[in-house]
């Protein structure tokens, strides 16, 4: 295989963590992996609601902790909790310094909209449900200007080159062609922040190319994976037929609107104390019932906010209208989708992996701050924050020196993922290891992912889709209560005390689904 040298960092991913380190790493060089064109296809720039800190006088940082917390269900690190919450505000004024145009009041205080299992208004925004999107242009024109900063734009990674459980480097891919030949390129230290899994859902709010490809590679070179079996549903994802669904920011409950059913029931106040703003996995489940029920479930916004709804919420705005739908005089369908892995490759507080040389941040990682459900808007909060960890632990052993850029040429050779093998995969996934889930749906679910695996070994990506999909059901099935976002139907209870957060590699599952084909056959 073509292998190309260089002592740059690599990155894998273009999103608001990759963006956010490569700058953080400068002066030292660094070639930054992103499939498209920067800003395009990174889940960073589709997130609406904004970034959790507390910016408030009557605000906390430990308030704040305590939310991250009581919204895990006994499975947040609460070290990790205090570490990224204490450094929420300095990483929100360093985001206004480099350009990002937070909504202000008249008088300069940060506008913070409150979402749900916040006991404070603390999701600092950008025009509504712009926030991604404006976070993101922010830091590509700043990487754009970094003389230190290569981007490989149209490339993805599809493997790690591993001698002796030491990373030394990358396999790539031509992005814009999978049938291209891989090569491997080597560098000083590899820093993954290339998103996470719920592309790998039919239902999902996530870019098409976000299906757990990073976590999947990670995991097939033998990286320990942590709390893969908590998969975070959004609750309103706007049911409309699109793939990928549009949000419905959860801002919009923030401001008042309330979840009502096509008999006109509002269903949430009977469920819940806070209702509309309970934590996300308890609104998922509502929803998800609703819908099962043939109740469908819809977002109504007319009484709070009208036709206001289209300045001050564009991207829901424009995503009602391309589907017919004016929220200011109807309300808006909605389903539970996809939206976020808690799980992931399994992280220290320096960022580093089981892997040596290897680290990871955003939501492709899996550091303990989430636990078994996400406090809304803590994901770019997490990336932010351990993406300046990475790559103050990386500088240690990186030195400052100037380094030509790579040239990266792609022969003919590879084989891209067959599309009626994803289509089925994903639809696997929300069939049996979605909302709700047993024994009987998860085992048909790692059977599934069995045959599809060997039907499809020449695509490397689709193995690392394969890989995860596998650590997600596998460890679905391991846990046999329902905590958070992870619920089973037939183990309805929560253990009692503190959960213990899972811990599998590859290996390990891939011998319990074996286990399980041989038990069918």
């Amino acid at each position: 295989m073509k292998t190309i040298e260089t002592s740059q960092v690599i990155i894998v991913g273009a999103g608001l963590g990759a963006l956010y380190a490569a700058l953080k790493l400068a002066p030292r060089p660094v070639v930054m992996i992103s499939p498209e064109r920067l800003g395009k296809g990174a889940s960073s720039a589709w997130a609406q609601g904004g970034v959790a800190a507390a910016m408030h006088m009557s605000d906390s940082a430990e308030s704040h902790a305590a939310d991250t917390i009581k919204a895990g269900d006994g499975m947040v690190d609460a070290d990790v909790a205090d570490l990224v919450t204490q450094e929420a505000r300095a990483h929100i004024l360093n985001l206004t310094e480099l350009g990002t145009p937070f909504d202000r009041t008249e008088n300069g205080d940060y506008v913070m909209s409150r979402e749900a299992a916040h006991s404070f208004a603390r999701v600092v925004r950008v025009k509504g449900d712009q926030a991604g999107a404006e976070i993101m242009a922010a830091l590509i024109e700043r990487v754009r200007a970094t003389p230190s900063i290569q981007v490989l734009e149209g490339t993805m990674a599809i493997d790690l080159d591993v001698t002796d459980c030491r990373v030394g480097g990358v396999v790539l891919q031509s992005a814009d062609d999978a049938r291209s030949a891989p090569l491997i390129l080597r560098g000083s230290a590899v820093l993954l922040a290339g998103g996470g899994s719920g592309g790998l859902y039919a239902l999902t709010t996530n870019p098409p190319r976000i299906r757990g490809q990073v976590i999947g590679l990670a995991a097939r070179a033998g990286a320990v994976i942590a709390d893969a079996e908590f998969v975070q549903f959004h609750p309103t994802a706007m049911d409309v037929g699109e793939d990928p669904a549009p949000l419905a920011t959860e801002a919009l409950r923030g401001e008042g609107a309330i979840l009502t059913n096509n008999r006109g029931e509002r269903f949430m106040q009977a469920l819940h104390p806070d209702a509309e703003l309970a934590p996300r996995d308890v609104v998922a489940r509502a929803i998800f019932a609703q819908s099962q029920a043939g109740r469908r479930p819809m977002l109504d916004t007319r009484e709070v906010l009208g036709e206001a709804i289209k300045t001050q919420y564009p991207a829901v705005a424009e995503a009602c209208a391309r589907n017919g739908i004016d929220p200011a005089i109807e309300p808006i369908p909605v389903a539970a989708a996809a939206h976020y892995h808690m799980g992931g490759i399994a992280t220290d507080t320096e960022g580093r992996a089981s892997l040596d040389n290897l680290w990871v941040c955003g939501e492709a990682s899996s550091t303990g701050l989430h636990g078994a459900n996400r406090l809304a808007s803590n994901g770019l909060l997490e990336a932010l924050v351990f993406a300046r960890i990475c790559a103050q632990s990386i500088a240690k052993s990186v030195p400052e020196t100037a380094v030509s850029p790579i040239d990266v040429t792609f022969e003919d050779g590879g084989t891209p993922p067959d599309p009626d093998a994803v289509a089925q995969l994903r639809q696997t996934m929300t069939t049996h290891v979605g909302v709700v889930r047993n024994a009987t749906g998860l085992k048909t679910a790692l059977r599934t992912i069995a045959a599809l695996e060997a039907a499809n070994t020449a695509s490397v990506s689709f193995l690392n889709m394969t890989a995860t999909a596998t650590l997600i059901a596998v460890a679905a099935l391991n846990r046999e209560e329902s905590r958070g976002a992870h619920c089973r139907d037939d183990f309805p209870n929560t253990f009692q005390g503190q959960g213990q957060r899972s811990r599998l590699t590859l290996k390990d599952a891939l011998a319990i689904r074996s286990q399980i084909c041989k038990e069918a056959s």
